[in-house]
């Protein structure tokens, strides 16, 4: 072998060893594992039982058949939903950290003075679900609609209001029959949703709203009266109860939504396959028919339209809540 031969070879080994070298990184990037590889956990900023949580156990089992992996929810309440959220917005942006929140996660930068984590922390991946808020008296009460509900205010002193505190979507909802229908309401806040509706089902108080799948039961029950729902539909649910906007009030729209966000950084291709996944889910017979008899509307869509709707949220609330002097309580 003479010199020239023998240096040829060693050029053309060393080519072939980086070349294989080059090659190392995406071949070990191919041989990495898809997400997700163990189970995902959906923290709910509230308690068990309402809107959100009933809306995240019905989707999270949906999409947990979609992606191969449990999703487990935790329950985090507390600090008007700040607790929950704030745990997500600083956990790993790993993928296997969500949020499941209400209107709360986008309001509550509109009530507090301030926030242990800044906005952008969570990112919006999937709109779930809205469950219409369904304005309600008791049982043995004369108002029948939202006409006779605001005339009613009128006279005296007004009707007492009970809400979820402030800042919740019973509160928005008063402030907007307040602000847009001239109604008089002395607002009643208390710790839940549910104690408030417990009020106004045993005569304490004359009225209250509350997400459609809470208040169902007690309006077949016979204990509550709807008056009307304030989403921009009817209620499959409830299909003879026409909306404020049917009964002439076009402003007081709002209703109870049900999202997932992530922590800012978690990746897009994860997002994406999340976002997709409870898409289908909430395509699904089996899933409609678990919602749809509970008055909850599946919804689903782009990351980019959950963004979009989120904003319009902000821009059309953000006003309320200052004419309505809203300040943490």
């Amino acid at each position: 072998m003479n010199r020239n031969t023998a240096s040829r070879r060693t050029v053309l080994a060393l080519a072939a060893t980086a070349a294989t070298v080059a090659l190392l990184p995406a071949a070990a990037q191919a041989q990495a594992p898809a997400w997700p590889v163990k189970p995902i956990r959906f923290v709910v900023p509230f308690g068990p039982g309402g809107a959100n949580d009933i809306v995240a156990r019905a989707v999270a089992e949906a999409t947990a058949k979609q992606l191969g992996q449990p999703i487990i929810i935790e329950n985090k309440p507390g600090a008007g939903s700040m607790l929950g959220a704030d745990l997500v917005a600083k956990s790993a942006p790993d993928g296997y950290t969500f949020l499941a929140p209400a209107a709360g996660v986008i309001t509550n930068a509109m009530i507090k003075s301030r926030m242990p984590y800044k906005e952008d922390d969570l990112v919006p991946v999937v709109m779930m679900a809205v469950s219409p808020s369904v304005i309600v008296v008791p049982a043995g009460s004369p108002i029948k609609d939202l006409k006779g509900l605001i005339a009613a205010s009128k006279n005296g002193p007004g009707l007492n209001f009970s809400t979820a505190g402030t800042g919740s979507t019973p509160h928005f909802v008063a402030e907007m029959l307040k602000l847009k229908a001239g109604a008089k309401l002395q607002i009643i806040p208390f710790k839940s949703g549910s104690e408030g509706m417990a009020a106004v089902a045993g005569a304490q108080v004359d009225a209250t709203s509350e997400a459609s799948p809470v208040v169902l039961p007690m309006i077949k029950g016979g204990k509550l009266i709807p008056v009307a729902s304030t989403w921009n539909r009817r209620i499959a649910a409830l299909p003879d109860l026409p909306t404020a906007e049917e009964q002439g009030f076009k402003d007081i729209v709002i209703g109870h939504w049900s999202g997932v966000f992530a922590p800012k950084g978690t990746p897009d291709a994860i997002l994406d396959k999340l976002n997709a996944a409870v898409n289908v889910a909430l395509k699904s017979s089996e899933l409609r028919a678990k919602l749809i008899p509970m008055a909850i509307d599946p919804t689903g869509g782009s990351r980019e339209d959950f963004r979009k709707f989120l904003a319009a949220e902000k821009a059309r609330l953000a006003p309320l809540a200052k004419a309505a002097q809203m300040k943490e309580d």
